[in-house]
């Protein structure tokens, strides 16, 4: 099984015929800005190959937990492509310039605990608990103080943007919204009281 094998070659005059900037721009992009633009963490759960394009969208996500019999795949420069759907921005960022070129010149599989090391992906778990796995680790996030998850998504994620002293500003703004939030209050009573907290997403 694949967690997804990127666009279908199986036709391939047809697929030879299409306008890959058209299509990236009118399918993959709105699928890559809807995950990256989604106010709370995604995680994705990777069982199987996730190869060309399902590898950017994979990769695009926040928290990856991949079975270890999971593998990815810029599969691109094998059909005379580069890698697209978000590749070439956020391969370089996760694992830096070296292992992203080669990850893209040599179109090799990488295996799930390789990622894991290179920190392409947060986990590579074995396959029988992999279900298991992915599922109590949404369900922790899903509990957990999502308002402070939100804002340090957005945070990290605008720091690739920003030198130092804006970036400062804008973490110290954020940190001020959760600092106001009833999350906060719960989580410091909580700590207090030595109990598990019971945050509201608020």
């Amino acid at each position: 099984m694949a967690f997804c094998a990127g666009q279908d070659l199986g036709d391939g005059p047809n697929v030879a015929a299409l306008n890959l900037e058209q299509l990236l721009r009118d399918e993959y992009h709105p699928l890559v800005r809807a995950i990256a633009d989604c106010p709370v963490p995604v995680v994705a759960a990777v069982n199987g190959t996730a190869a060309g394009a399902g590898a950017s969208l994979a990769l695009i996500c926040d928290v990856v937990i991949a079975a270890e019999s999971a593998r990815f795949v810029q599969a691109f420069a094998r059909i005379g492509l580069m890698p697209d759907a978000g590749a070439t921005w956020m391969l370089p960022r996760l694992v830096g310039p070296a292992r992203a070129l080669g990850a893209a010149l040599f179109a090799e599989a990488i295996p799930a605990r390789q990622a894991a090391e290179w920190g392409m992906i947060w986990e590579a778990v074995p396959d029988d608990a992999f279900d298991s796995r992915w599922r109590s680790r949404a369900a922790q996030l899903a509990q957990g103080p999502t308002l402070a998850y939100r804002e340090v998504r957005a945070a990290m994620r605008s720091a690739w943007r920003q030198d130092l002293e804006p970036h400062l500003d804008e973490e110290a703004s954020r940190q001020g919204r959760c600092g106001q939030s009833r999350d906060f209050r719960e989580g410091v009573l909580a700590f207090s009281e030595k109990r598990a907290a019971l945050f509201e997403g608020r």
